[in-house]
């Protein structure tokens, strides 16, 4: 018997695309069912992108370009590991959901102007790293 193909697997699991937790449990069963699921997860992360914990993961993506339009404002980025997938690789469609996952992130209020600078490089890692297709922001602070 022949094992299906990545793209068998990726149609048959984009049909759970808006059930997480059962493509959560598929993207454990093995490393080929892991990349074909994270793909599928972080293609449009919609209203997902308001948590803080998937700002951090974006923020750990910055290079040290996008880093240094940071520093300024003396944030401490996240000290951990390099992610394993290039999630923002994977990304197609971003929304104005972006604005309160960052404000999530900073859990305190230092003004519009750090929030404006955090979304702005992360503006800058999709357009160098995601194939974007939508992208819709509302900045109310320029």
């Amino acid at each position: 018997m022949k094992p299906l193909s990545n793209e068998c697997y990726y149609i048959i699991f984009n049909y759970f695309r808006h059930n997480y937790k059962n493509l959560f449990s598929c993207a454990l069963v093995n490393r080929q069912w892991c990349r074909i699921v994270i793909s599928i997860l972080w293609s449009k992360p919609g209203h997902h992108i308001k948590n803080k914990k998937l700002i951090k993961i974006l923020l750990l993506s910055l290079n040290e370009e996008e880093q240094v339009q940071l520093i300024p404002f003396k944030i401490t980025l996240p000290n951990c590991p390099k992610p394993l997938f290039k999630y923002t690789n994977y990304i197609t469609s971003v929304n104005d959901d972006l604005s309160e996952g960052v404000r999530n992130w900073i859990r305190y209020k230092k003004g519009h102007e750090l929030e404006y600078a955090i979304e702005q490089c992360l503006i800058l890692l999709f357009l160098r790293t995601s194939k974007l297709k939508h992208l819709s922001l509302k900045w109310t602070y320029l």
